[in-house]
C-alpha cells in the first residue's frame, strides 16, 4: 500500500508538472489551436455529419412553446369531436365504435343542407361492413350527393408494396413523377365507397414523427416509387384554390395548445339534428369546414408535438389544413453554408480576444451577450414571420468552445498567469521576487472596481507579472484584504538589466496610478490618493513556497511608500 501511494503521489506530480510545462509553452497561442480543431469540427459537419448545423429541434421546441406572437386559429374551421361523451350517448343505440355507417351518413346528409365549405373525415373507413351493406350503401349514397366531403387513405409501410395488388396508377389523386415506375404497385388503404374514391377528394393523413417521437411537420405529398401521393390537407387546401405553392413537408406553424379550434361535440350536433325542432343554430355550420375526428382516449388518435406531449391527431391535420391555406407554414432554410460561416465567425473572434486579452469579466459579458443576441433573433423570426432562423447549432458550438478556451483559461490563471509559485523553477533556481501590495481604504467592497484595475495593470505590463486580489466577502481577519490588489515579478537572479526594467516598471505603476485607475474607468470607485503603496523585494528559492510568504510578510511589514 505505501508503494502504491508513493507511485501515485510522483504520478499526481509527474502530471501536475507535465500540464504546467504544456501551459507554459502554449500560453495565449492554445485558443489559436482550440479554434483551428473546432474549425475542422465544424467544416465537417457541415459537410457530412450534419449534428451541430441541423441541431433545432429542442431549441424549435422551446421557441414555440414561448413564442408571444401566437398566429391564431382559422375562426372557419372546426372540429366535430367523436368524444368520451359522445362514445357514452351513442352506446345505448349504436354500440360500441365504430357504429354503422348509416349514423355519418345520416350526419354528413343533415349537415350538408347548411352549405358548409368542406367536410373532412379524419376517421380512416378501411373495409366495407359485411354485417351491413345497407348501411354503407345509404352512405356511399350520401357522399355522391356532395361536392366537398374528403376522405382519408392510409400510405402502409413500403416493404410491404410487394404484397399489394393496387396499381400507382389507380390511387386516387395519385401525381406521375418523371422517373416513376410504371408497373409500381403499392400498399394502401383507401375507403370501400365508389363515391370516395374520387380524385381530388382522398388524400393520405400520415404523419411522421421525428427521431424522438415528436410530430413537427406534416407531409404534403408522399414519395412512393417515383409518384408522389397527395395528403387530405393539400386535397382540401387546394380544392378552395390554396396550397398549390407548399412544399413537399410543411414544418408546422402552431396555433397553440391542444383544443385551440373549435370544437362541437359529435353527440350534440347529431341528436339535435334527430330533434323535429332542432336548438342549435340553422346556418351553425354554413361557410365553415368541418373536421370529423375524435379525442377520445380509446381511440388512440394522440401525438406528441413540440407544445404538448398528448396532442389530438385531428387538431394536427385542423392545423396542416389551416397552414396550406393561410400559407404560413414555417419555413427553416438549411443554408449552411450560412451557419458555417457565422460559426466561424463566433469561434474566431472569441478565440482572437482570449488570444489578444486573455480571460476577463468583460470578454464573458461581451459574449454572453453577443450570444443572447443571437438567440433573441432566432426567437423574433419565428415570432414576427413564418421563418425560423435557426441559431441553435451555431450558438451551441461557439459556447462549446468557449466553455473549453475558458476553462484552460481559469486553469492556466492560477496555475500560469497569475500565480508566481506555480511558474517557479522546478531545479529550485534562485530568483528575485518584487511584490506591489496596493490597498484601498475604501468603506465599500469594490470587488468589480478592482478586478477592472488589475486587467488593465495587466495589460500595461511588459515583463512576466502576476496581478492577483482576494476576491468575495471575507470574514474575520481575512477582511484586511479586502480591496488589496497584488503585483508580483519574477526573474532569474543575475541579470540586472532585466531586472532594473522590473523595477523601473512598478515605480511606472505606482506614479501612473491615477491614470491606470481613470483608463480602467475606476476613479470614483478606487479614490487613487487614498491608497496605501507597500512594496517589498528579495532574493528567493523558486522551489519554496515560504519565501513568497515571506515576502509578502515583508511588504505587510514595510511602511507604505
Amino acid at each position: 500500500m505505501l508503494q502504491l501511494s508513493v507511485f501515485l503521489q510522483r504520478l499526481k506530480t509527474w502530471l501536475s508538472r507535465f500540464a504546467d510545462n504544456i501551459g507554459r509553452r502554449l500560453r495565449q497561442s492554445f485558443f489559436l489551436y482550440l479554434a483551428a480543431v473546432f474549425t475542422v469540427i465544424a467544416v465537417v459537419d457541415a459537410s457530412s455529419v450534419h449534428f451541430f448545423s441541423g441541431m433545432r429541434q429542442s431549441s424549435f421546441d422551446t421557441m414555440l412553446r414561448l413564442r408571444v406572437n401566437v398566429p391564431k386559429p382559422d375562426p372557419d374551421i372546426i372540429i366535430v369531436d367523436i368524444d368520451e361523451k359522445t362514445l357514452a350517448a351513442m352506446a345505448a343505440d349504436y354500440g360500441r365504435w365504430p357504429w354503422p355507417r348509416q349514423v355519418l351518413g345520416e350526419f354528413l346528409e343533415k349537415v350538408e343542407a347548411q352549405q358548409p365549405k368542406a367536410v373532412v373525415f379524419d376517421v380512416l373507413f378501411s373495409d366495407a361492413d359485411i354485417q351491413n351493406p345497407d348501411s354503407d350503401a345509404y352512405f356511399n349514397e350520401v357522399i355522391a350527393g356532395t361536392n366537398n366531403t374528403f376522405f382519408p387513405m392510409l400510405r402502409l409501410d413500403a416493404t410491404h408494396d410487394n404484397l399489394s395488388s393496387l396499381p400507382a396508377e389507380r390511387v386516387p389523386g395519385i401525381l406521375r413523377g418523371e422517373n416513376a415506375v410504371l408497373d409500381a404497385k403499392l400498399a394502401m388503404i383507401i375507403p370501400p365507397f365508389e363515391a370516395a374514391q374520387k380524385a381530388g377528394h382522398l388524400g393520405t393523413h400520415n404523419v411522421y414523427p421525428d427521431k424522438d417521437g415528436v410530430v413537427r411537420s406534416y407531409p404534403v405529398r408522399t414519395p412512393a416509387q417515383g409518384w408522389q401521393i397527395p395528403s387530405l390537407p393539400f386535397v382540401v387546401a387546394q380544392a378552395d384554390g390554396k396550397g398549390t405553392d407548399a412544399p413537399d413537408s410543411l414544418l408546422l406553424n402552431w396555433r397553440g395548445k391542444p383544443f385551440t379550434y373549435k370544437y362541437v361535440s359529435f353527440s350534440d350536433v347529431y341528436l339535435d339534428m334527430q330533434k323535429e325542432t332542432p336548438t342549435r343554430p340553422a346556418n351553425e355550420f354554413a361557410g365553415k369546414t368541418l373536421i370529423i375526428g375524435s379525442t377520445a382516449a380509446g381511440l388512440l388518435d394522440v401525438r406528441g408535438t413540440p407544445l404538448d406531449r398528448q396532442f389530438p391527431g385531428v387538431e394536427i391535420l385542423a392545423t396542416a389544413i389551416d397552414n396550406l391555406k393561410k400559407g404560413d407554414w414555417l419555413i427553416a432554410p438549411e443554408a449552411r453554408l450560412f451557419y458555417l460561416g457565422l460559426v466561424l465567425l463566433i469561434i474566431w473572434g472569441t478565440a482572437f480576444a482570449f488570444w489578444k486579452q486573455g480571460a476577463s469579466t468583460k470578454l464573458d459579458k461581451v459574449y454572453g451577450f453577443s450570444q443572447i443576441i443571437l438567440l433573441g433573433f432566432s426567437y423574433a423570426t419565428v415570432n414576427l414571420g413564418n421563418i425560423y432562423i435557426n441559431l441553435s447549432g451555431p450558438v451551441f458550438l461557439g459556447a462549446l468552445y468557449f466553455s473549453v478556451a475558458r476553462l484552460y483559461s481559469f486553469a492556466t490563471a492560477r496555475a500560469l498567469d497569475n500565480s508566481l509559485i506555480a511558474r517557479i523553477d522546478a531545479k529550485g533556481a534562485t530568483l528575485r521576487g518584487l511584490m506591489l501590495v496596493l490597498r484601498f481604504p475604501v468603506e465599500t467592497r469594490e470587488e468589480a472596481a478592482i478586478a477592472k484595475l488589475a486587467a488593465r495593470i495587466e495589460k500595461e505590463g511588459r515583463h512576466d507579472s502576476s496581478v492577483e486580489y482576494v476576491q468575495g466577502r471575507q470574514k474575520g481577519l481575512w477582511r484586511l484584504f479586502e480591496n488589496t490588489l497584488v503585483v508580483c515579478w519574477r526573474h532569474e537572479d543575475g541579470d540586472d538589466a532585466a531586472w532594473e526594467a522590473i523595477r523601473a516598471e512598478a515605480d511606472a505603476i505606482v506614479n501612473g496610478l491615477d491614470k491606470l485607475a481613470h483608463d480602467a474607468g475606476v476613479s470614483a470607485a478606487l479614490p487613487v490618493k487614498k491608497v496605501v503603496v507597500i512594496r517589498s523585494e528579495a532574493r528567493i528559492r523558486g522551489d519554496n513556497p515560504e519565501d513568497w510568504r515571506a515576502l509578502l510578510a515583508a511588504a505587510l511589514l514595510e511602511k507604505p511608500v
